[in-house]
């Protein structure tokens, strides 16, 4: 009785230890943004950010296949290295590797390290092959001894990284149809108060991808990978995940009138070519494979609207059109088109189009225009700036109208199903449904009194020079 009384009294300390560990160790936070230009001055300060669910990250691409706003499942410590603790469970282990959220540990090692380097007791014994394919199994017969909450952090980190995993759609067939059978294309007619005149920017179709990646200044600024597919970019010659205000206004651009604005959207690939990228094997993580096909062109263009004039948008600006992520949010702000050029008419949403012969396949994509008058950016990226009335071009109350821009771009690919497909984040499938663009307006205050003014004129403009009256591509309501 007095041996049983003296080793109860020995635990205690050893069970309060354990429980101020987990209070001084919760789920890891996500960093706060740090501007491009903090981190040049000190880079010692801020190290590089990795992207396979450990703690530096400030949004884990864990927590259901892969999304870039996950919280981490588990605490950043469940225990020193003899616990299975910070090198348990490897880029296999807690769902779909990098995917699935990591719940325990600074750092997710190798894929052999899910099991055979899991520490002295949760390692070679207990969990073997096991814990590195499916982060339930293993952390059994041994981790009884002594690891406690180590290996319970090991089965709620790496349990719920597997029930995290998400079935990914597939490609089919049916989602390409011929052009001739999409829809006619509906737009509210001008009224007598309304501008009709066109401002447009040519700012190059990014050639060999000279500058790509797969980040996502506007929707996870300070993220490494945040969007999981590669942006193609035209206009500033900056942008990337730690863009700021000022490092816009800084750099060049590829606009041949001055528009330092970032223009960017999800690249098209020919699924069987080859990726000879740097990121190739990030892009064949997430999901994306295939040669990215360069745009034939792409049409930056300022439009005014139906029922009134326009005003200067805001510099900084950031605006949204389509959803990456229409998929699993619902089609509500899915509005991009895929037509074909000849075919501008007709338009499907959510299918790709299958081209005749001599006709390219175009990504058109209207932007919002009805400004709130105040804010450049809003926490879903939409509140701030909204559309107008679909059937009357009116916009909604306690908004104006500014230029809406819309992209137009056009691919030479074959008229084939499962030939050709859209970049997205892995549970998206490719579904064209989920097509997105975004736009940072960077032009200076005089560039953008000259749009406004020619839109507002009537008036057609290339580059910033006055020139005749654009004849829109869509036709008129009726």
């Amino acid at each position: 009785m007095g041996s049983k009384k003296k080793a109860f009294a020995a635990l205690i300390p050893a069970l309060a230890l354990v429980a101020t560990a987990c209070q001084e160790t919760p789920g890891a936070a996500a960093q706060p943004y740090t501007p491009a230009t903090a981190r040049a001055a000190n880079p010692a300060a801020y190290p590089a950010q990795p992207t396979d669910g450990g703690t530096g990250t400030p949004y884990l691409q864990g927590g259901g296949q892969g999304d870039p706003t996950a919280a981490p499942q588990g605490g950043q410590q469940t225990g020193a290295p003899q616990d299975g603790g910070q090198q348990n469970g490897g880029q296999q282990g807690g769902g779909m590797g990098d995917g699935g959220p990591i719940g325990d540990g600074q750092q997710t090692g190798a894929p052999q390290d899910g099991g055979q380097q899991n520490g002295q007791n949760g390692g070679q014994q207990n969990g073997g092959q096991g814990d590195g394919q499916n982060g339930d199994q293993g952390d059994g017969q041994n981790g009884d001894q002594g690891n406690g909450q180590g290996d319970q952090g090991d089965g709620q980190g790496n349990g719920q990284g597997d029930q995290g995993q998400v079935e990914i759609p597939e490609l089919r067939a049916d989602q390409y149809v011929d052009i001739r059978k999409a829809p006619r294309v509906q737009q509210a007619a001008p009224g007598r108060g309304g501008s009709t005149g066109v401002f447009a920017s040519s700012c190059g179709v990014n050639e060999g991808q000279a500058h790509s990646n797969p980040d996502n200044v506007l929707a996870a600024p300070g993220v490494v990978n945040g969007a999981h597919h590669i942006h193609d970019y035209v206009g500033n010659l900056d942008t990337n995940a730690f863009s700021t205000d000022e490092t816009f206004a800084a750099a060049g651009t590829t606009c041949t009138n001055g528009d330092k604005s970032a223009y960017f959207w999800p690249v098209i690939r020919l699924r069987n070519g080859q990726d000879n990228s740097e990121r190739a094997q990030q892009s064949q993580k997430d999901g994306n494979v295939g040669s990215i096909v360069t745009p034939s062109s792409v049409k930056l263009q300022f439009l005014g609207n139906p029922r009134s004039k326009v005003t200067a948008m805001p510099r900084f600006i950031r605006v949204v059109a389509g959803d990456a992520k229409a998929v699993t949010n619902g089609p509500a702000n899915a509005n991009a088109s895929w037509t074909c050029s000849g075919f501008e008419k007709q338009a499907f949403t959510d299918k790709y189009p299958l081209c005749p012969q001599g006709s390219k396949v175009e990504r058109v994509l209207n932007f919002p225009s009805c400004w709130d008058g105040q804010n450049t950016d809003s926490a879903n990226h939409r509140d701030h700036i909204k559309f107008a009335d679909k059937a009357t071009g009116q916009c909604p109350q306690g908004t104006k109208a500014v230029p809406q821009l819309r992209m137009t771009l056009a691919f030479n690919v074959p008229a084939k199903p499962l030939v050709f497909a859209l970049d997205s984040f892995p549970e998206s499938g490719h579904d064209p449904l989920t097509d997105h663009g975004d736009f940072i307006n960077v032009m200076d205050e005089q560039l953008m009194q000259k749009a406004v003014n020619a839109i507002n004129a009537g008036s057609g403009t290339k580059s910033g020079r006055p020139g005749t009256k654009i004849k829109r591509s869509w036709p008129r309501r009726r």
